[in-house]
């Protein structure tokens, strides 16, 4: 089954500035965010991509795009919604400072399946349609480019963080344990029976998921080789 890089998108003007974005318009890259979109084609050099998804919102399609111009023979990265940044209702726009002294803060960082941002959606129901998401592009694509396919995800850190727990098999309740940085990549491998992780947060190269020769790739029983977190946010 086909290998999904999720790459979270480059440091926005709200991660710098501590501010939860949510879907608030206009949150572009800044420019560290810049210059790490910009380093993204030559990290993943030599791995033949397939396909490129991306969350609607700005910093997400700005952070694909240098990969996308570096790839002219791939389609424009198709929107999807799905996977866009948690509706945060309330809280979106506030700092983050401020919201670690409300009550629902402890509630997001230790029980996230209770956590509903007012306003806004479950932590349940944001597991729920990003999950949905990246399933249902694994099994186009799988159609669509063959089982050995590699494709791209730019989205938001508490998206992937709930991927990765899905992944991994985790409680979502224990989703705040994982985190990934701005621009890195973390790799899931689906297959019929359970996924992989390949990689999380990794913001090095990736050259070494390149599929393998035809006969030679890891079986699905083979060992292979945040937006509301308290360190960093989407």
């Amino acid at each position: 089954m086909p290998t999904l890089l999720l790459v979270r998108h480059g440091r926005s003007t709200a991660n710098s500035a501590g501010i939860l974005a949510g879907w608030t318009p206009g949150v572009d890259l800044d420019d560290t965010g810049r210059a790490q979109a910009a380093a993204l084609p030559e990290r993943l050099a030599g791995l033949p991509i397939a396909r490129l998804v991306s969350s609607p919102l700005e910093r997400c399609r700005q952070t694909l795009e240098p990969l996308a111009a570096a790839r002219p023979e791939l389609a424009a990265p198709a929107l999807d919604e799905r996977l866009g940044e948690c509706h945060y209702g309330d809280w979106t726009g506030r700092p983050l400072a401020e919201l670690a002294g409300e009550p629902l803060w402890r509630t997001v960082q230790d029980h996230a399946s209770a956590a509903a941002f007012p306003g806004g959606e479950s932590l349940r129901a944001l597991s729920h349609r990003t999950v949905d998401a990246v399933r249902e592009w694994n099994d186009k694509i799988a159609v669509d480019h063959g089982p050995d396919a590699l494709w791209v995800a730019a989205t938001h850190g508490d998206v992937i963080k709930a991927i990765v727990a899905d992944a991994l098999g985790l409680h979502l309740d224990h989703f705040q344990r994982i985190s990934v940085e701005p621009c890195s990549v973390t790799a899931i491998r689906y297959t019929p029976h359970r996924p992989y992780l390949l990689r999380l947060g990794d913001t090095g190269s990736l050259a070494a998921l390149a599929p393998r020769p035809h006969g030679h790739s890891a079986g699905d029983d083979a060992v292979v080789g945040g937006e509301t977190g308290t360190a960093t946010t989407a």
